[in-house]
């Protein structure tokens, strides 16, 4: 597959009180973009809605470059960077640039999982699911992910006795 661009604008509900865009609205471009991913992979919302699965994130890191502006047009690139043998794990990276200038604006990396409505875990995505999206990787520049990707993240959970809360 060619590499896959989206577009968008930044509207004025996108900004933040410098009036530049706001990081939040960065997560929900990103977000966009996956989604037109998987339909231009031919796998549209009522497919996931039909089997119940839906991505669910895990990390989200950016590296934020130049400021994107109310009216500016932004192509947002995505491409599937890893994916578990069975599709189960995945991570996607994305490039935002100005339309016009094609100023690099931010880079984002998205490391998640298929999660089960109905179970409340993981789970491979169905097989012809799977088929479609590796169909549109670049095979050389996918990395195949594991359990042991999950285990190592940066950070992991650490519960805390509740009655620390009480007096906090």
């Amino acid at each position: 597959m060619k590499q896959f661009f989206v577009e968008t604008i930044v509207r004025w509900s996108d900004l933040d009180a410098n009036m530049h865009l706001a990081n939040s609205s960065y997560m929900n471009f990103t977000s966009f973009a996956r989604i037109a991913f998987l339909r231009e992979c031919g796998i549209k919302l009522s497919d996931l809605a039909k089997h119940k699965i839906g991505p669910a994130v895990l990390r989200e890191e950016f590296s934020f470059f130049r400021e994107a502006h109310e009216g500016q047009e932004v192509l947002i690139s995505v491409s599937v960077s890893g994916n578990s043998k069975n599709g189960e794990i995945f991570e996607f990276e994305h490039n935002l640039y100005d339309k016009i200038s094609g100023t690099h604006l931010a880079y984002s990396r998205v490391f998640g999982v298929w999660f089960s409505m109905t179970e409340r875990k993981k789970m491979p995505p169905p097989a012809e699911m799977h088929e479609k999206i590796m169909a549109n990787v670049n095979q050389e520049k996918c990395r195949v992910l594991s359990y042991s990707d999950l285990k190592s993240l940066p950070v992991s959970p650490q519960n805390i006795d509740p009655n620390t809360l009480k007096n906090a």
